[in-house]
């Protein structure tokens, strides 16, 4: 008994040790942009660590479509432990990943008393690249996390089999209702108790043991899905009819099984198709059938592959899309659980042969892991950032939408302007309406409009509006925009009407009202010119124009000692302004306060602005 031990304690530092090495490479990695800012860099109540209003906050708020108080706990503990700095926040995950690779070595293993499969089910798992996702992925702590509890769960719930007493049984039920309090894809782990009764316990199905935990599991699903529901992350029966989500179902399961086999050309986000071959569905259906049968058939004499194929289709039954949440296909993550069942399988079937097959099969087993483990070095560096991410999403498919539109963010962020909305244009080419991708692209062509306005391009941001325009033709930015050059261009009336479309979508906008009150002093209208200024200044109170500019219509009203107040505030916020020194100058000396009029006449000259020469010739004789 000591050496059984000693040798499951030597091999599970092995397998720790081989599952680490292999994912170090995700410390190096950064946040990535897509839904790392909405869960930890950008979330309050998660960036500033853990504190008991936090702590509140993680029970009862819904928040990036999910109810997972767990998760949001242990995301805030990172950040009080490591701050913002995405290595500890890594670490976290891959000790997570470590920890379950152990824990599913060390149920299995005492399940069945079979130690060498057992490994190699567990070194599968740990290893295989369709994984890097649920671990690289900071905004994906819930899958590791989840599966912590699921793997505690059944080892719990294996003692209580074993040797029944309440205290086993409500700590199993403690470890499921936390897993389910991470991420409630937990929900079948009551079916899959129920066929572990057939096989290794082979105790015959006890239905009603298992009670309250499917009442914990049905409480989960209802939750998520009044959840999801109640943020509009579910797509409705007319954006995916049941029809095609049941055709992708089918064929999503043949591509997880490809992808577990052979995984290349993995992708952050696989698009949910159009429309499938009818070909493809009848193909892909009757090969779920035909393995299903094969597996009930052969239940007795392989029933490891029974619990394997089964175990493999209930746990992706949550994620399969038959309630839709999201535009995904598939995705690599909700593979975590479900490939547990596949290595089962595959594991077991080889435990199986005669001896001397079965040392063929092992050192083939060997290059499998080796090749998986290659792999997943390989995909690590992907989820570096997010250029990298969507990089390779595209480079998996051209087509897929999404990765153009996020690559476009990322591009955006890094001052890449223009190949930013050259995704975004292709997002649209692509899947035509898409409100992320039309919201998108007019926000990076009115950035673009500003950059061109400030270096004296006019056509060229206006043609940057209008591309925005047609996408959020209700932006206040952007007839702001045209009113600015409607107004260099001295078209009155455009300007007029550009300004004032601007002041009503978005009555706080500075510039709105600050071009309003420009094209009131224009046409001699102070009164109005005024109201526009103050409202500019109640809005934006360092804005320096608009200080300068209510000057001189105070002035021109009669009133130069409010005049002066504006003056002085515009010369404060920016010194080298040089009209509102010109304007102090001019100001001063009608006050007879010369030696102040001669100050702001230099500093007027070294800002080079233009003063009156008049002005410096009576400066002049009064010394």
């Amino acid at each position: 008994m000591a050496s059984a031990r000693t040798r499951s304690a030597l091999l599970c530092l092995l397998l720790a040790a081989i599952v680490f090495a292999v994912f170090l490479p995700a410390l190096h990695n950064n946040f990535v942009g897509y839904d790392d800012p909405d869960y930890v860099l950008n979330n309050p109540h998660v960036n500033t660590g853990l504190t008991p209003a936090n702590a509140r906050w993680a029970f009862t708020a819904v928040h990036a479509n999910n109810w997972h108080p767990l998760t949001w706990l242990s995301h805030q503990v990172d950040v009080s432990l490591y701050g913002l700095a995405p290595r500890g926040h890594h670490l976290t995950s891959l000790l997570f990943h470590v920890a379950n690779t152990l824990l599913l070595f060390l149920w299995l293993t005492g399940l069945t008393g079979r130690q060498i499969p057992s490994a190699f089910v567990a070194l599968a798992f740990g290893l295989h690249p369709l994984h890097v996702e649920s671990v690289a992925w900071v905004a994906e702590r819930k899958d590791v996390l989840s599966t912590f509890f699921w793997f505690l769960t059944l080892l719990a719930w294996t003692a209580w089999t074993k040797r029944p007493n309440l205290w086993r049984y409500l700590l199993a039920a403690v470890l499921f209702t936390a897993g389910l309090l991470s991420k409630q894809m937990l929900v079948t782990l009551p079916v899959l108790l129920l066929l572990l009764d057939f096989w290794p316990l082979k105790r015959g199905f006890r239905l009603l043991e298992k009670l309250p935990l499917f009442a914990l599991s049905a409480a989960a699903a209802v939750t998520v899905i009044l959840v999801q529901r109640s943020t509009g992350a579910t797509s409705s029966l007319q954006q995916l009819p049941l029809g095609l989500r049941l055709s992708n179902a089918a064929i999503a399961c043949f591509r997880y099984l490809a992808k577990a086999a052979w995984p290349t050309n993995l992708s952050a986000f696989y698009p949910f198709p159009d429309a499938i071959p009818s070909w493809q569905i009848a193909a892909a259906t009757t090969g779920l059938l035909a393995l299903s049968a094969l597996a009930f058939l052969r239940r007795k004499q392989n029933p490891w592959f029974t619990l394997g194929w089964a175990w493999f289709l209930i746990t992706l039954l949550p994620v399969i899309g038959i309630i839709q949440v999201g535009m995904q296909s598939m995705a690599d993550r909700y593979m975590y659980v479900p490939a547990v069942g596949l290595f089962l399988a595959l594991a077991f079937e080889l435990d199986a042969l005669p001896l001397s097959v079965k040392r063929a099969c092992a050192a083939a087993a060997l290059v499998l892991l080796g090749f998986w483990a290659i792999a997943t070095r390989n995909q690590l560096p992907v989820w570096h950032d997010g250029l990298t991410l969507f990089t390779q999403a595209l480079a998996a498919d051209p087509s897929n939408f999404v990765a153009h539109d996020n690559l476009g963010v990322e591009l955006d962020r890094r001052g890449r302007y223009d190949e930013a909305l050259f995704h975004y244009r292709e997002t649209l080419r692509l899947k035509p309406g898409d409100r992320n991708g039309e919201t998108n692209l007019a926000l990076a062509s009115f950035a673009k409009a500003d950059r061109l306005l400030a270096a004296n391009q006019p056509d060229q941001a206006l043609a940057a509006i209008n591309e925005g325009l047609r996408y959020r033709p209700e932006n206040a930015v952007a007839h702001a925009q045209l009113g600015r050059i409607f107004q260099d261009r001295r078209q009155i009336p455009e300007a007029l009407a550009a300004f004032n479309k601007a002041a009503r979508l978005d009555p706080n906008l500075p510039a709105a009202h600050l071009g309003l009150a420009v094209l009131h002093s224009w046409s001699g209208n102070p009164k109005d010119a005024r109201t526009e200024f103050e409202t500019t200044l109640r809005l934006d109170p360092n804005n320096v124009e608009a200080h300068y500019d209510l000057g001189l219509v105070l002035t021109i009203m009669g009133q130069p000692r409010e005049g002066l107040t504006h003056f002085l505030a515009a010369a404060q916020i920016n010194p080298g302004f040089g009209p509102a020194h010109v304007a102090l100058a001019e100001t001063w000396y009608a006050a007879g306060r010369f030696a102040d009029a001669r100050r702001e006449v230099a500093l007027a000259q070294a800002a080079h602005a233009e003063v009156d020469p008049a002005l410096i010739k009576l400066l002049a004789n009064q010394r």
